[in-house]
C-alpha cells in the first residue's frame, strides 16, 4: 500500500514538474504555481529514499516558486493593477564567462566539502552527486527566476547527473521525467535564445533611433 502511495505521489510530482518547464519555456508566469506543487511532493519522496541533499533542495525550490513568481511579476510594481499576469515583463539577460566560472568553481568545492560531510555523518546515498545536483541546482533556479539564458545549459548537465543518480535509487519514473526534461531543456535554449536576440536587436535599433 505505501508502495502505490508512493507511485501515486512520484507520479503527480512528475506531471507537475513537466507543467513546470513547459511553462516556463514559454515564460508564462504559472510556471512557479506548478513548480510550487512539485516541489511539495518530491521534498518527502526524497527523504523517504535517503537523499537528503535532493529533499533539502526542493524546500529550497518551495521558496525559490515564490520567489521567482515575484520577480516574474515585476516585483509587484510594474503589476500594480494586474493580479495574475499570465507573460512575465521581466526581459532576458545573459551572464559574462568570468561569472559564470566563477559560479561553477563554487558549486564544484561546495559539492566536495557536502559530499565529504553527508559521506563521513550520514547514510546519504551517492553524497558527491547528490551534493552536486543539489548546489548547481540552487544556482540554476535562481538563474531561472532571474531569466539568465544560460540556465538551460546547466539545467542540461545537472539532469544528465540525475539520471544515473535516479535509476540508483529505482526512481525509475523520475529518470524518465529528467530524459524527457533533457529534450525540453533544448527546445527552452533555442526559444529563449530567439527572444534574447529580439530583444538586444530591438534595443539597438531603439538606441541608433
Amino acid at each position: 500500500m505505501a508502495s502505490q502511495a508512493m507511485s501515486i505521489w512520484e507520479v503527480l510530482g512528475v506531471l507537475l514538474g513537466l507543467a513546470y518547464l513547459a511553462l516556463a519555456m514559454n515564460q508564462n508566469i504559472l510556471c512557479w504555481y506548478a513548480a510550487f506543487g512539485s516541489t511539495a511532493i518530491f521534498s518527502w519522496l526524497f527523504w523517504d529514499v535517503n537523499l537528503f541533499m535532493e529533499s533539502a533542495l526542493n524546500v529550497y525550490y518551495l521558496l525559490m516558486a515564490v520567489y521567482g513568481w515575484w520577480v516574474w511579476r515585476g516585483n509587484a510594481k510594474s503589476n500594480r493593477d494586474a493580479i495574475m499576469p499570465i507573460e512575465s515583463p521581466k526581459l532576458i539577460q545573459s551572464w559574462s564567462i568570468s561569472r559564470h566560472a566563477l559560479v561553477i568553481l563554487g558549486v564544484i568545492l561546495l559539492s566536495l566539502i557536502t559530499g565529504y560531510g553527508l559521506e563521513k555523518n550520514t547514510s546519504a546515498a551517492l553524497p558527491y552527486l547528490d551534493s552536486f545536483t543539489t548546489w548547481g541546482a540552487v544556482v540554476t533556479t535562481y538563474m531561472v527566476a532571474q531569466k539568465v539564458l544560460e540556465n538551460w545549459a546547466y539545467w542540461l548537465v545537472i539532469d544528465t547527473v540525475a539520471i544515473y543518480l535516479y535509476v540508483d535509487r529505482e526512481l525509475y519514473l523520475l529518470s524518465l521525467q529528467m530524459l524527457i526534461y533533457i529534450v525540453m531543456i533544448i527546445m527552452g535554449w533555442f526559444m529563449w535564445s530567439k527572444e534574447y536576440r529580439q530583444q538586444e536587436s530591438a534595443a539597438t535599433n531603439t538606441v541608433v533611433a
